[in-house]
């Protein structure tokens, strides 16, 4: 490793949508390039390596699609790098960019993706395949049941109810609708979404994330080269992955390897990132959190696994407290967040571009006053794969 700081130095995104009808998917791609490298300030001879971010090839329709994203990003001739780790794919990318220029190998490294899951019919039936074929495929599980099944052992062992995930649902929506980016943006009671209709028992509609289209762009570059160039950034100061085992069956029963109702790999990623962070009490240190929660349930598993409480279950009574809310003690997903856009290969890129505008203090409606420490993170494949992050002013 060079010993150098890695810098966020320009950020793209998408104004998310269901469709978008009037650009193609390189269209979609490039979209978000031009607004981070008009953002770095840079033109594309700046970049001398590209990360890639694409899940699942099904979700475009073109088997392996980012050979027809190489001159949306301005790749030809240049490294080239396709990540994917399922729902993790945005933070995993950028985690690969990171560690392009924190090796020194090179000062200035682009991520890039988009994803047109809005546009893919039934997601469902494309997510189905990432289960073996034999054994748990037929079940048949979907990333909607899968995490169903999740809630119901948090209610069984913390005490959730419908209701509490309701008010995941009604926080994450406010927050979205101060976001012209975020997908859903329309406010929502308690009453909208114990009223909307079960998909999958304890999950109702409203609990639940849309299928959206959108693209999202990172330039990263070393410290040094950030401060030759007099370049405003803000730093990722911890990084981390960790996997759970693949199978399903295996969290859950009378003495699982990880209990399903939470996120054991996710904590262990957040442990590894603080470390490397030198955070010592993430209740008291972090200031916003960008965490990947597709359904309302899993946000309460997600707090929990980032230690902004002191232990599984006891992000319940804050959340109806207020405490995750903007102008709350730690506001979680003030951008809305994956309950309310979800454009897979970048969801957990704009966790972080999130996250980095926060502490940038350019978030607009919805920044969290005074910030300067958040965290982000991903979650892949059968809730198997997750990374973290944690960027500073």
């Amino acid at each position: 490793m060079s010993g150098d700081r890695v810098g966020i130095i320009g950020i793209g995104q998408s104004a998310f949508r269901a469709r978008r009808d009037d650009a193609n998917y390189p269209e979609l791609v490039r979209e978000a390039v031009v607004m981070a490298m008009a953002d770095a300030k840079m033109d594309f001879d700046a970049i001398q390596a590209v990360v890639y971010s694409l899940s699942p090839d099904a979700m475009v329709g073109i088997g392996n699609a980012e050979r027809l994203g190489v001159d949306a990003v301005g790749g030809r001739r240049k490294p080239f790098l396709r990540i994917n780790t399922g729902g993790a794919t945005g933070i995993s990318a950028a985690s690969a960019a990171y560690y392009h220029v924190a090796s020194g190998m090179y000062d200035v490294v682009l991520t890039a993706g988009a994803d047109k899951v809005g546009e893919c019919g039934d997601s469902q039936s494309v997510l189905n395949k990432i289960w073996d074929p034999s054994y748990e495929r037929p079940l048949p599980l979907g990333t909607i049941n899968m995490l169903a099944m999740s809630g119901v052992r948090y209610m069984q062992q913390f005490g959730m109810t419908q209701e509490d995930m309701a008010y995941v649902t009604v926080k994450n929506r406010r927050h979205a609708s101060l976001n012209p980016n975020a997908h859903l943006r329309k406010q929502v009671t308690i009453d909208d979404v114990m009223d909307s209709r079960i998909i999958s028992w304890p999950l109702k509609l409203l609990d639940c994330c849309p299928q959206s289209t959108g693209g999202a762009a990172l330039v990263m570059a070393s410290e040094k080269y950030i401060k030759d160039n007099h370049l405003d950034a803000v730093w990722i100061t911890g990084v981390a992955h960790a996997a759970e085992t693949y199978w399903m069956g295996d969290r859950m029963g009378i003495n699982p390897t990880a209990e399903h109702s939470g996120a054991h790999a996710l904590g262990r990623s957040f442990e590894k990132s603080y470390r490397m962070a030198g955070i010592k009490d993430p209740a008291k240190q972090v200031h916003v959190a960008e965490l990947y929660s597709p359904f309302s349930n899993t946000e309460f598993h997600a707090i929990d696994s980032a230690k902004l409480v002191a232990k599984p279950g006891d992000s319940i009574r804050p959340m109806r407290d207020g405490e995750f809310e903007l102008g709350g003690r730690i506001p979680v997903n003030p951008s809305g967040g994956t309950l309310c856009t979800n454009a897979i290969a970048v969801t957990a890129m704009a966790r972080v571009a999130e996250t980095a505008l926060q502490v940038w203090g350019r978030a607009g409606a919805h920044q969290v006053k005074g910030a300067k420490l958040g965290i982000a993170s991903g979650n892949g494949g059968d809730h198997q794969i997750f990374g973290t992050m944690v960027i500073e002013a």
